[in-house]
């Protein structure tokens, strides 16, 4: 029993350290840490979780069906679920945030849940539960030969938009006024209004910000996933805002951080372990975190004075 064991642990760590288990499990990550961003953004400037996130990726997803089933060229079908996401952002940092930012944090919490389910239940009425195939994408979820190792195309681009896309950010947060604000207002939202800083436009700039960056993942996961259904990205968003607690919610560095490591943790234990022990990932994952959390419950990245700050 213990040579069984033993061989079958020697197999797993094997699969772990494949170059191609690596690269998908760091294009999980990319895709995972982009959306962390988007949560522990918003997080951070209106101390919201916001739990409709998966939602917004959803309708992005469920707009690329949409261009799909229609035949459409796939930049237009991109670009529709940018539009789709960013509006649906809009709309709820108007309709929703703006309105209860003053209340108390459990009555945002509940307001987004709300969200979340009217958006899935809009969904469920108008594709069905079965849902919708995305096939104009197909072509990036191909491998590429690189050496001995064939490489999934939707790793390399997901890994080159989250690079690209975190670093406008951080060019965006350290280099202009908007980050100037959306800093002083993660730091403290009352003071920062008494010198100046647009209440609104700081909030609206992070949710349209988040919208944005759900829209990409939207894109990369649909090539992945390319089913959509009315629950579509809402697993991969209760891993993330786990990675987001572990990493530590008050820092969006932390934050993103911690997205990452889920989702590299999710890949690498998704490409190492049998097939027919693939349905335990989760437990796996969950338990991790139980651990980190147990030991580090401020947060796996964050230290001294930096668990007191917000972004």
């Amino acid at each position: 029993m213990s040579t069984f064991l033993a061989s079958g642990l020697t197999d797993v760590l094997s699969d772990a350290v494949d170059l191609q288990v690596q690269v998908d499990a760091i294009g999980l990550g990319a895709i995972f840490a982009l959306m962390a961003v988007g949560i522990g953004l918003v997080f951070g400037v209106l101390r919201l979780v916001n739990f409709a996130y998966g939602q917004l990726i959803m309708a992005g997803a469920f707009a690329l069906a949409f261009a799909s089933d229609r035949g459409w060229p796939v930049g237009v079908g991109i670009a529709l679920c940018f539009a789709v996401v960013i509006v649906l952002s809009l709309a709820m940092e108007r309709v929703v945030f703006r309105p209860l930012r003053s209340q108390s944090p459990a009555v945002m919490l509940i307001a987004t849940f709300a969200v979340a389910f009217l958006l899935q239940s809009i969904a469920l009425l108008w594709f069905g539960p079965l849902g919708k195939t995305v096939t104009s994408l197909a072509d990036l979820n191909r491998p590429v030969t690189i050496g001995d190792v064939d490489i999934r195309k939707i790793a390399i681009v997901a890994i080159v938009s989250a690079a690209v896309s975190l670093g406008l950010l951080v060019l965006l947060l350290n280099r202009t006024s908007l980050g100037l604000h959306m800093r002083a207002a993660a730091m403290d939202f009352q003071t920062a209004r008494l010198v100046g800083v647009r209440a609104n436009r700081v909030s609206a700039a992070a949710v349209l910000i988040a919208g944005v960056l759900a829209a990409i993942v939207a894109v990369l996961l649909t090539v992945q996933f390319p089913t959509v259904t009315p629950t579509f990205a809402l697993r991969e968003t209760i891993i993330v805002l786990a990675g987001v607690v572990v990493g530590g919610m008050t820092r969006l560095l932390s934050a993103t951080l911690g997205g990452f490591a889920i989702g590299y943790v999710s890949g690498l234990l998704g490409g190492a372990l049998p097939t027919a022990q693939s349905q335990y990932l989760p437990t796996f994952v969950f338990g991790l975190v139980i651990l980190v959390l147990l030991f580090r419950p401020g947060g796996l990245f964050l230290r001294g004075r930096a668990a007191v700050e917000r972004v």
